[in-house]
């Protein structure tokens, strides 16, 4: 499966994947992410149900704070 990540190619074995699954694949750690599937906003609680496809353009935010 071929999707755009961040803007970037990338490149799985799998035919499709969650959220979740991508999460984990990519190493991402951070607490607080927003993230749209073709600009569709994503909710925490369909990381393990939203299901990213070829094609599919993923756009991860890391969601920081300071002061």
């Amino acid at each position: 499966m071929k999707i755009t990540l961040n803007n970037r190619p990338e490149e799985f074995d799998a035919a499709e994947m969650t959220v979740r699954e991508l999460l984990k694949a990519k190493n991402f750690t951070f607490k607080l992410l927003v993230i749209k599937i073709n600009k569709k906003l994503v909710k925490k609680d369909q990381y393990n149900t939203a299901e990213i496809h070829d094609g599919d353009e993923v756009i991860v935010h890391h969601m920081i704070s300071g002061g």
